[in-house]
């Protein structure tokens, strides 16, 4: 008989796994054990955990969550996720990854009233399926996307040439007025973070609310060889930066930023060209995450647009869910 585990600290769940959800054996970012115990620790202070575990013979399936009020959960997961599922070990064929996901949402209707899961794009199908058939009232609704480039082949010079004419036309006019310097590392230290918080500083975003996450997730990625955090400079002084992650084939841009006094000059532009020609030229990606959110800016460096899907399930053993469940399902209906 199948049965779910669970576990209330990211710690415990890490000793539990013993290594299987390390970089070595999961190739995915998003998906290790690392990526998990950073987040909550960095972004989500002390809201408590539920993460869920079930295993049938060597495959494995664990769901990562957050608890924030006694009976609601939700996703570990936040805007420097690419997507959130089911991590799997193993190799577990569909119908058995249905099975163990449907235990824990079995285990979980016991005493949680709502669930919601963001972004999803793979297992989503899967996701609904499994808790419909543990009872839970599920609705799906798309809220974003995700941007990507395959590359299929091409290198640097094949894809730039597919990029639009009015992206093209403005890397050349800026590139002839250039004064910066451009610099792509796979290091950090205090001095290059410090230009990193001075860009982002001077930049349109709003203050960045997880910067020791990131500079966590920078001296993970600098160990392992797959950092790529690259500098456009004036005369020393950083404008533009930008932060990426590439390995198995793909390349991450997890965050950038450039200085909005040097607008004019298009120092992030020139930046992003140089990044996409090392990671494509030289690391020989074949793929290309943008990661989460529709900023026109990102269809023109990209191929492709990937549905993120917001996934809410409501148990009906709650009449406290059974008015927000309506709502929801109402706002799907509507888009």
């Amino acid at each position: 008989m199948l049965v779910a585990r669970e576990y209330s600290t990211v710690a415990h769940a890490r000793d539990a796994l013993a290594g299987r959800m390390d970089r070595a054996s999961t190739p995915s970012l998003f998906d290790r054990i690392d990526w998990f115990e950073s987040l909550h620790a960095h972004c989500f202070g002390k809201m408590p955990v539920r993460i869920l575990h079930t295993m049938e013979g060597d495959n494995e399936a664990w769901l990562f969550l957050l608890s924030p009020t006694e009976r609601r959960l939700s996703a570990l997961a936040n805007w420097y996720s690419f997507s959130w599922s089911p991590v799997f070990i193993g190799d577990p064929c569909a119908e058995t990854r249905r099975r163990l996901v449907e235990v824990m949402a079995a285990h979980l209707i016991a005493a949680s009233a709502h669930i919601d899961l963001y972004p999803v794009t793979d297992h989503a199908d899967l996701l609904l399926d499994a808790f419909r058939r543990a009872g839970w009232f599920a609705v799906r609704r798309p809220m974003g996307g995700r941007h990507l480039l395959d590359l299929n082949g091409r290198d640097f010079a094949a894809y730039w040439a597919d990029r639009p004419g009015r992206l093209r036309n403005q890397l050349q006019r800026k590139a002839r007025a250039s004064r910066f310097t451009i610099d792509i590392g796979q290091h950090i230290n205090d001095a290059l973070w410090r230009d990193y918080i001075t860009v982002h500083a001077s930049s349109w975003k709003q203050p960045e609310p997880g910067l020791t996450f990131l500079r966590s997730l920078a001296g993970r990625e600098a160990a392992a060889g797959t950092l790529r955090l690259g500098f456009a400079r004036l005369h020393g002084q950083p404008v533009a930066t930008q932060l990426w992650s590439v390995e198995n084939g793909t390349a991450l841009i997890h965050k950038l930023a450039h200085d909005r006094a040097f607008d004019g000059a298009s120092p992030g532009t020139l930046l992003s060209h140089a990044m996409f020609a090392h990671a494509i030229d030289t690391d020989g990606v074949q793929r290309i995450d943008y990661g989460t959110g529709d900023n026109a800016y990102k269809a023109e460096w990209m191929d492709r647009r990937e549905v993120l899907h917001r996934l809410d399930f409501f148990n009906p053993r709650f009449a406290s869910a059974w008015l927000p469940a309506a709502r929801t399902a109402i706002s799907a209906l509507v888009g």
